[in-house]
């Protein structure tokens, strides 16, 4: 390394060391079975969070921090003590426990005093080890101001994106296992910058941000899938690519003191953005196979496409950027404009999903047991016919799988989904 390099790395982390401070904030009972536990920080943070079995611990890293003051604090059941220990700009929260307990990835909100760092635990005297749910960033692009792309039949991307990213939320939510959170969930107006912030302060496992394009050619059309790359693999690619660009200077200049600086980050941690970079492909490939099987989706590149997406380039949270058409094409127009377009578009989107946790699983996570089917619980207004086209099986299958022989179905009851 020379020295100039070696002096740059040396500024960043002392910028990053001085400007995040840990301490503890309190312990807050939720209800009779949940409790929050909670740290301030001064910016948000990178940060790794796991569980332990023997003991039964909670672990959160802490990157580029240290300690305000020693953290020792016996609790009460289900908690037996919260400590925290800083070195070499490493701080290690580790929450000791009585027994197992569901837990929240950690969440950071930015409030008055600092970032408010949750942990949010749950007593549940069924399990075997501390289990948590996966969470899914989903990105409905656009938004606000920013319409996106109008399509012939005076479409806006930014509706067709919401659309179908509720339409993912709503499955991922009603299966047990997943924690879907949204970028923007309204008309609301989002900075390049904080939708990937937002993924980073939701705790996502992955994120999904959700197009529906424009190109000046009507004769351009179909889905595709992209991760992130400095250069650019089609002239679509290309195109795309440069749109953002023309936002992406002015929202660089607008991060704020306590944001996570993903640039300098990636200068820090250059291994782990690379393992992301792979992950991201994984997923990408998952994705796009079953938007390959949908009879509905006309695919535009059969493989996965590269772009300068800045929503993709968090260093550690697989992010993957899919287009499901393009809205100047009459076809794809007419497509997304229709609920049933919408919905086959979420169900790749899931099913993709599902397919890479089963290969890539998340230790604590249900994704870790290998699982042959998905539990979803019944809402209402379900029917079974709107249940199997979500998840792309049929009825007969599920009402097998369940042994329903035309019983009814009603909210709150658990079925078995085989995948």
């Amino acid at each position: 390394m020379n020295k100039n390099k070696f002096l740059y790395l040396c500024l960043i982390l002392s910028a990053f060391v001085r400007g995040n401070e840990v301490s503890f904030s309190e312990v807050t009972k939720l209800d009779a079975d949940t409790i929050q536990i909670s740290f301030l920080l001064e910016k948000v943070s990178y940060l790794k969070s796991y569980s332990l079995v023997n003991p039964s611990r909670l672990v959160i890293d802490v990157y580029n921090s240290k300690l305000n003051s020693e953290i020792n604090e016996a609790y009460n059941f289900p908690v037996r003590k919260i400590s925290a220990t800083s070195e070499e700009g490493l701080t290690r929260i580790v929450i000791d426990l009585y027994e197992f307990v569901r837990w929240e990835k950690p969440v950071q909100i930015k409030t008055d005093k600092g970032i408010l760092l949750n942990l949010v635990i749950s007593k549940d005297k069924k399990l075997k080890k501390n289990t948590r749910d996966i969470v899914i960033g989903i990105d409905a692009g656009h938004g606000g101001k920013y319409p996106g792309a109008v399509g012939s039949n005076n479409i806006l991307e930014k509706d067709v994106t919401l659309l179908i990213a509720k339409e993912l939320e709503r499955t991922l939510r009603d299966t047990q296992g997943y924690r879907p959170v949204m970028i923007r969930d309204g008309d609301e107006t989002v900075s390049l910058n904080d939708r990937y912030q937002r993924a980073r302060q939701y705790a996502a496992d992955i994120l999904v941000s959700v197009h529906a394009d424009g190109f000046r050619l009507a004769s351009v059309k179909g889905a595709s899938v992209f991760i992130w790359s400095e250069e650019a693999s089609s002239t679509v690619a290309l195109n795309l690519s440069e749109k953002q660009r023309k936002r992406i200077q002015a929202d660089i200049k607008n991060l704020k003191t306590e944001d996570f600086n993903e640039d300098e980050a990636r200068v820090l941690y250059p291994e782990i953005y690379i393992k992301k970079i792979q992950q991201s492909e994984a997923l990408g490939i998952k994705i796009l196979d079953q938007l390959k099987s949908d009879p509905f989706t006309k695919i535009h590149k059969k493989n996965v496409e590269y772009a300068d997406f800045r929503v993709l380039k968090s260093i550690d949270i697989p992010s993957v950027l899919v287009e499901s058409g393009f809205i100047t094409n009459p076809e794809d127009a007419e497509r997304l404009k229709k609920k049933k377009g919408r919905r086959m578009i979420a169900r790749s989107i899931f099913l993709g999903i599902n397919d890479y946790f089963i290969e890539n699983p998340i230790e604590g996570t249900f994704a870790e047991d290998n699982p042959s089917h998905l539990n979803y619980e019944i809402q209402k207004g379900d029917v079974l016919s709107e249940i199997a086209i979500r998840f792309g099986v049929t009825v007969e299958s599920i009402s097998k799988t369940n042994n329903l022989d035309n019983k009814s179905i009603y909210p709150g009851q658990i079925i078995k989904i085989e995948i």
